[in-house]
């Protein structure tokens, strides 16, 4: 779709984009009046979701394919404007259970793929454009969750340092709560209605976190201009409840250093206070962009 909204004449690109977040995210761009090119795994549901939102182009590849994301690139017909990231659930067990060949795929999936596409926009998305990555809100400490909570801890700082790397395009990292998609319907299975429950009745804006909301956020940041470097949090304020509120994780007793509320600047400038323990279950922190 084309037309005189904030993004026309400027194409987007949504890599992950076939349904969840990133299908909502091209669905928005588009109604901005973007061109959008969105690629993912699975060729029948990419299909399907280029009918639904009116994509331009679509890819079948794997991002983490590190050969097929650089043809992506290099078959570009032109510069875009900008590029959203989504990518899979992160992988979690007990330190006892921790399979290298596992951690280090899950490393490649989320903190190596972003480098990756940065590498690839050089020269490929116009200055002032965006790359859009995505993470978890707050942060993840308890048994199982080591790798989690590395990942959440370095993107920031990896975001903001792109941000200066390839200057001028921008780079910024969105940092979800549970959001409900398909991807966290698989993760939580049977008890997904009652996660979405407790969410209504103790999220201060007491409902579910929709992958609309997260889209919204995504085409502001691609439409302003003045944001770069930033970690912006959309959680539904759940950073903000008392541990045993934000929903039960594997047992910890350490406190953490947790950011209070709602933020979108550079990490590294951010005053941080220090909250009790507990924190976001394991599958709130996966934010479901698939």
């Amino acid at each position: 779709m084309t037309g005189e909204g904030h993004l026309a004449g400027q194409t987007v690109v949504v890599i992950g984009g076939s349904s969840g977040i990133g299908l909502e995210t091209a669905r928005l761009a588009g109604q901005e009046g973007a061109a959008v090119i969105i690629t993912g795994r699975h060729a029948d549901r990419l299909k399907q979701a280029a009918a639904d939102v009116g994509a331009r182009n679509t890819a079948v590849f794997d991002a983490t394919d590190q050969a097929a994301l650089s043809g992506f690139f290099g078959g570009l017909p032109g510069p875009v404007d900008h590029v959203m990231v989504t990518g899979p659930g992160p992988y979690y067990a007990p330190l006892a259970e921790l399979e290298h060949d596992k951690a280090h795929a899950d490393f490649d999936h989320h903190v190596w793929l972003a480098v990756s596409v940065a590498q690839q926009a050089v020269g490929r998305v116009r200055p002032g454009g965006t790359l859009l990555f995505m993470t978890g809100s707050g942060e993840s400490r308890g048994p199982g969750l080591s790798l989690m909570a590395a990942a959440t801890a370095a993107l920031p700082a990896l975001v903001a340092n792109l941000a200066l790397e390839i200057a001028p395009i921008r780079v910024n990292l969105l940092a979800a709560g549970f959001v409900d998609t398909p991807l966290s319907a698989t993760l939580l299975g049977g008890d997904l209605d009652k996660r979405r429950a407790e969410l209504r009745a103790t999220l201060p804006i007491r409902r579910v976190v929709e992958p609309a909301d997260v889209a919204a956020l995504a085409v502001h940041l691609m439409i302003n201009t003045a944001i770069t470097g930033a970690t912006c949090a959309i959680d539904g304020g759940q950073q903000l409840l008392p541990g045993g509120l934000r929903g039960a994780r594997p047992a910890s007793r350490h406190h953490h250093r947790r950011i209070p509320g709602h933020w979108c600047r550079p990490r590294g400038r951010l005053p941080r206070a220090r909250l009790g323990g507990g924190g976001q279950r394991a599958q709130d922190q996966a934010i479901g962009s698939r």
